[in-house]
């Protein structure tokens, strides 16, 4: 049994530590932007995150659809059948490049009514509107990379995905410092140099990530005849299991967007202290997002190969990480409450603002970390996609953000009230989610012989 177990954890840092690297570079980048257009101003700091909602909102379907694929990738793995893998890819591929299309024609051709969504502020929507011009030619080369390394770490391959990430990091910040503040010569570009220095950095990333698909030691590869060519049932499996995880991330974005939206309407401090939370709270998940991934990768894997009672065992395990990494993710948002006067140039308002969102953020963390690890963890794994809509239906778009709303523009209520009931709906959702759990209606072998 301790043999088991060490050869358990072994498989699960061996993928978390990786991924866990990968989301802090992510959050890395994004911190940075904070800090250095938080040195700007407070319209180029808020800008720059409200216009990052729609990059937010198309990566959560990016993350959907390779989330939805990854159930049938993952556990074709345990079968170790590559093709069927690759003809995943060129169905994923076939959606997003349509969808990251319509994202770039309207980002393009009404950046000013995408920013108006988020804010009334007229300055902080002059801002964005400088960033999205900027970016938005990076959401189509992005669905190649972004999709095939997120399928990649569904085979275990998540080594690769880390060292991408983190050349884009370096990159983004050198990048950043020169171009925002006017290093070694260049005229200062503030919010625009942040958005350059982004899409530089997302572009290189793209060429490594195409690159590495046409070595020829690649587990699996980008098949551009696999977007073009009938797939027969697999389409419909690919459906049946990815339709219900987009829509479940496109509610959930939108829902998170809505979030920012009321914010957003609540003046610039509370949308300054709002970016720092969210970037605190991603610094703080970064083990306990790898675990949920790792989750859905070991779990599907161990149906893929028929065994039902390794998995049983193993998704307990998964849960009892996540309450551990989730307390230690909250441990860290409170440790930033004494040092964010020190680091961040926020005005007076906005830091007594933040100090209660971060408190706030202390036990989402834990909940969310809870919650992830089992609905996008061990519900995935098995093919139960479906029930997450109903739990973020019903707990967002059902409860927190309709009481949200009448809390801010009816009541008039304090942000920071308003901002607890917006980041409510984990703690509401626990309980249910632990009772699908407990019915093991998750556990189920998805695979086809494809011949």
């Amino acid at each position: 049994m301790k043999q088991e177990a060490k050869t358990f954890y072994k498989s699960v840092f061996a993928l978390v530590l990786p991924m866990a690297l990968q989301n802090l570079i992510d959050t890395a980048i994004t911190s940075a932007d904070v800090i250095m257009l938080g040195n700007v101003s407070d319209a180029a700091l808020s800008g720059s995150s409200l216009a990052g909602q729609v990059w937010f909102v198309l990566v959560l379907i990016f993350f959907g659809t390779s989330s939805g694929a990854c159930i049938l990738t993952a556990q074709y793995w345990g079968k170790k059948d590559t093709v069927t893998i690759e003809r995943v890819i060129g169905l994923a591929l076939r959606f997003l490049l349509v969808i990251s299309a319509l994202f770039t024609v309207v980002v393009a051709l009404f950046p000013d009514k995408v920013m108006t969504l988020f804010t009334k502020e007229t300055d902080v929507i002059e801002e964005g509107v400088k960033y999205l011009r900027i970016v938005v030619w990076t959401y189509i080369p992005l669905t190649f990379s972004t999709l095939y390394l997120n399928i990649l770490r569904s085979v275990e391959k998540v080594k690769i995905s880390m060292v991408i990430h983190f050349v884009g990091f370096v990159v983004n910040v050198i990048l950043n410092a020169i171009l925002i503040f006017g290093l070694l010569g260049f005229e200062p570009m503030g919010i625009s140099g942040a958005a350059l220095a982004t899409t530089i950095a997302r572009y290189v990333q793209v060429i490594i990530a195409i690159c590495y698909s046409l070595r020829k030691k690649a587990v699996i590869h980008i098949r551009l005849k696999y977007i073009f060519t009938k797939a027969g049932i697999l389409v419909k499996d690919f459906l049946n299991y990815s339709l219900p995880v987009i829509f479940n991330e496109l509610m959930w974005s939108l829902a998170v967007s809505m979030n920012t939206a009321i914010i957003g309407h609540l003046g610039k401090a509370a949308v300054s202290a709002n970016s720092v939370a969210q970037t605190t709270r991603q610094l703080a998940m970064v083990v306990g997002m790898g675990i949920s991934n790792a989750t859905a990768i070991l779990l599907g894997k161990a149906i893929g190969e028929g065994k039902m009672d390794e998995a049983k065992k193993n998704s307990v395990r998964f849960i009892k990480l996540s309450l551990i990494f989730g307390s230690i993710g909250a441990c860290v948002v409170l440790s930033v409450i004494p040092i964010a006067p020190y680091i961040l140039e926020l005005s007076p308002e906005a830091l007594e603002y933040l100090t209660t969102m971060l408190f706030i953020m202390s036990y989402f963390c834990i909940a969310q970390g809870l919650n992830t690890t089992m609905v996008v963890g061990i519900f995935r794994s098995g093919g139960d996609a479906k029930i997450g809509v109903v739990f973020d239906l019903s707990a967002m778009w059902g409860i927190t953000i309709p009481c949200a709303a009448v809390a801010a523009f009816i009541f008039h209520w304090d942000v920071r009230i308003v901002y607890a009931i917006l980041m409510a709906d984990e703690l509401i959702k626990i309980i249910p989610i632990f009772l699908r759990y407990r019915t093991y209606k998750w556990l189920n072998n998805v695979t086809r012989d494809m011949g």
